[in-house]
């Protein structure tokens, strides 16, 4: 709670081995005396904190002083990289989005895919044009409803259904998040199950030190309209936080004989937590976490023909006036720390539930949508309907993907630092137990058209479509050692998984799920290793590099001879760090021995879930970001930060084979996979004062294959390659009252981004967003 850390240990070793120890006072502080001039390395940990490592040069005659801080250890336990200072300890790339560089991204619509533009190694797919349900994938691993990474909030699985149905229908509200971790080396097999791609952790709003009150008012375009809400204060031995985020707006989609396109989102969040003392000997924390999120979006998978793009870019359909996705989500956390001078343990126990109904035009005379859009001469008549033209009575089916879901589990991590010798350990031992549920219980209507309106003829029996429930249970657990000497670091480690996968089929005809008419079990048992290399060449720049399996398991219903997804992932990277430069250039390879492809409406399938064998391939490319203050350069008083990102990604099936997966298809060895661009770039340039901060980004996403080929690119199966600029700016009228304005896609620059789920999707067009901040006690 920002108090002095008395009995805390701190080790100094020089470069020579030769090492040096002492405890802080009862105000924290600390003295080493009688030093030989070297170059060292300072360890400093306490009870109850996260220890750190501090690189000291001392010269000859000199007096060294040093100001630390021990963040919480729960930063260390159960999250991805902890802090922002950490990443250059990590024998792997990673990346730390901290609170002031999230709060500048956050100035808009809280795209998440906005905000991830500037992680190299990070793909997304846009979809909706405000990342509602993003579409994130790492390293080639593909990126439909982000089911291929692992994704967390605060340490702990939070898609809808991790193991069962790891599909992203629910994605945690991006602007209530404080920070983001994202990593993607050989350290990712600590959290798991996933580890081909990486892992994805949103922090939510921490507990405050002191009192704070943090409210924004924002108006946008398309009627967008912008509240949340903070406020929190913390004592010796309690703290709590209360939060809301409310957002809303018309869309920017024009539906065919008007209505509104867009969505209304409420989210709500607190945290309590008690605590010992912090200079306790014994210290222990409880936090108890709740959440719960409202959303109602009028969003569709019915997307436009080329020729229709091309007229009008943000046309919706009259067909599609019936679609609305609905969905609420429940989160429920309470996390125990203990901590003792040799050892800490950090457990939580944790469930979350998730209902949503998706309801959306499924097919025109029986005929998918992907077909009429990608065919429009043949299903022209089709076509017409879609458009607004009289049909028979029942020709459009309108399907209610209704589904609910639960995660639940409990999980622990046990931290160990030891000291042998000259080698320094923090070992990690983790366990957790985790079960999950889809359980789909459609039907779909049937609708007639006349004169752009649709009226319901037939109403479908509830669970007459689908009826089914997936399950999952897991034990998993981890033993991971990061042991330093001298320059080097390594960090050993392995995963095992055991996943029991069942699938319940009842008859469509069976609502009330009197007796199921079949059952499939699936057990699937791994073991994961890893293990990540550095090596500090001096106290600006590292090597670094790595090698882990990768792992996707099968989901539920999975036939004996669907393969879980396996692979070997590489990298090899740089990294250097300074007062005014920070920069990482990598190179990565993964070996794919079987890569999974998953049926879904979402990939522009048919959307029943079931998985194919794609065997092998292969994926490699290059990853280099750099974040530089031109002011130290020229020695300005004001902050000129700087930042570029860079990836490039090759990836390619090694194989030939058939599916009746729409993306892959017939599959020809050598052919590229599909939704993965070649090159991606970000880059961005800010003048930040106390008074008042400016950003401009300029981001470039290379046009895509929608389909798996090789050869030149064939237009009708290809996004667009697109360049889009952000600005962003905030005035600080006083400590306590800041005007915010942006623009998103300034330029207002009109792209495909996606031919999936059905049709042509258009980026968002130029969206503006003006906004009132009232702080106190706000940093």
């Amino acid at each position: 709670m920002g108090a002095p850390v008395e009995g805390a240990s701190l080790t100094l070793i020089s470069e020579s081995g030769i090492s040096f120890t002492t405890t802080a006072d009862s105000e924290g502080s600390f003295r080493f005396d009688d030093l030989t001039p070297d170059q060292y390395r300072l360890y400093a940990s306490g009870t109850g904190l996260s220890p750190i490592i501090q690189e000291v040069t001392i010269l000859a005659g000199q007096v060294v002083e040093l100001e630390l801080t021990l963040p919480q250890v729960i930063q260390e336990r159960i999250m991805v990289i902890g802090h922002a200072d950490n990443v250059s300890e990590i024998p792997g790339s990673a990346y730390f989005i901290d609170p002031r560089e999230l709060a500048m991204l956050k100035r808009g619509n809280d795209d998440i895919n906005n905000v991830l533009r500037q992680v190299p190694g990070v793909n997304v797919q846009e979809e909706d044009g405000y990342g509602l349900r993003p579409n994130i994938g790492m390293r080639g691993t593909g990126s439909d409803r982000s089911s291929k990474i692992t994704l967390m909030e605060d340490g702990i699985l939070i898609a809808p259904a991790p193991y069962a149905a790891p599909a992203a229908y629910y994605f945690p509200t991006t602007g209530r998040m404080e920070s983001i971790e994202i990593a993607k080396g050989s350290s990712q097999i600590r959290h798991g199950p996933r580890t081909t791609g990486g892992v994805l952790n949103l922090i939510s709003t921490s507990i405050p030190q002191d009192f704070r009150l943090k409210t924004t008012f924002g108006l946008g375009a398309y009627d967008a309209r912008k509240i949340t809400a903070t406020v929190g204060d913390s004592a010796q031995n309690f703290g709590w936080t209360v939060e809301t985020y409310q957002m809303r707006t018309d869309g920017f989609k024009v539906l065919d004989g008007g209505g509104e396109t867009g969505f209304e989102l409420g989210d709500y969040l607190g945290k309590f937590r008690v605590n010992m003392s912090p200079t306790a000997r014994i210290y222990q924390e409880l936090e108890v976490k709740l959440g719960k999120t409202d959303q109602t979006s009028n969003e569709t998978y019915l997307g436009l023909t080329d020729a229709d793009f091309q007229r009008t870019p943000f046309r919706r359909y009259a067909a599609s006036q019936q679609d609305v996705f609905d969905s609420g989500h429940e989160s429920y956390q309470a996390r125990h720390l203990l901590a003792l001078p040799t050892f800490d343990l950090t457990t939580v126990i944790y469930r979350n539930n998730f209902r949503r109904n998706w309801i959306k035009l499924q097919s025109i005379s029986e005929t998918s949508l992907n077909s009429i859009l990608t065919n429009p001469e043949t299903f022209s008549d089709e076509l017409s309907i879609a458009r607004g033209s009289n049909s028979s009575p029942g020709q459009l089916k309108v399907r209610h993907n209704n589904r609910t879901y639960y995660g639940a589990g409990v999980q622990s991590v046990l931290g160990l630092p030891l000291v042998t010798g000259s080698f320094r350990h923090q070992l990690q031992v983790g366990v957790r137990y985790h079960q999950d549920q889809e359980d789909r219980f459609q039907h779909e209507d049937a609708f007639q058209m006349l004169n752009g309106l649709m009226f319901l003829t037939v109403a479908g029996t509830p669970g007459s479509q689908t009826n089914r429930v997936s399950d999952a249970g897991a034990w998993a657990t981890f033993v991971q050692d990061t042991i330093e000497t001298g320059p080097w670091s390594f960090i050993p480690g392995v995963r095992y998984e055991r996943i029991n996968l069942i699938r319940t089929d009842y008859a469509t005809s069976d609502p009330s799920r009197t007796s199921p008419k079949a059952v499939k079990q699936n057990v699937v048992n791994v073991l994961i290793p890893g293990v990540g290399v550095s090596f500090t060449v001096n106290p600006t720049l590292g090597l670094f590099g790595g090698v882990h399996k990768g792992f996707s398991p099968p989901g539920p219903g999975s036939t004996d001879e669907t393969e879980s997804e396996v692979s070997v992932n590489y990298e090899l990277g740089v990294r250097t760090q300074s007062s005014s430069l920070n920069a990482e250039f990598l190179g990565f390879f993964n070996d794919y021995e079987n890569l999974l492809g998953v049926d879904t409406l979402a990939a522009g399938g048919v959307g029943e879930g079931d998985l194919f064998n794609g065997g092998a391939a292969r994926v490699y490319g290059l990853e280099a970001s750099a974040a530089w203050d031109m002011s130290q350069l020229f020695q300005f008083r004001t902050s000129l930060p700087l930042r570029v990102a860079y990836t490039f990604t090759d990836a390619e099936f090694r194989n030939s084979f058939y599916s009746s997966f729409g993306p892959w298809d017939t599959v020809t060895i050598g052919d590229k996979l599909p939704y993965i661009p070649r090159h991606q770039f970000f880059a961005s340039a800010g003048v930040e004062k106390s008074l008042a901060n400016f950003r401009l980004e300029a981001i470039y996403v290379d046009g895509m294959r929608t389909e798996a080929g090789q050869g030149p690119i064939v237009e009708s199966h290809a996004t667009d390659s697109y360049l889009i600029l952000n600005l962003s700016g905030e005035y600080n009228v006083s400590e306590t009252v800041s005007f915010f304005a942006s623009a998103q896609n300034l330029t207002n620059r009109y792209a495909i981004v996606a031919r999936r789920p059905a049709g042509v999707r258009p980026a968002s067009p130029r969206i503006f967003m003006l906004g009132l901040g009232f702080g106190l006690g706000v940093d």
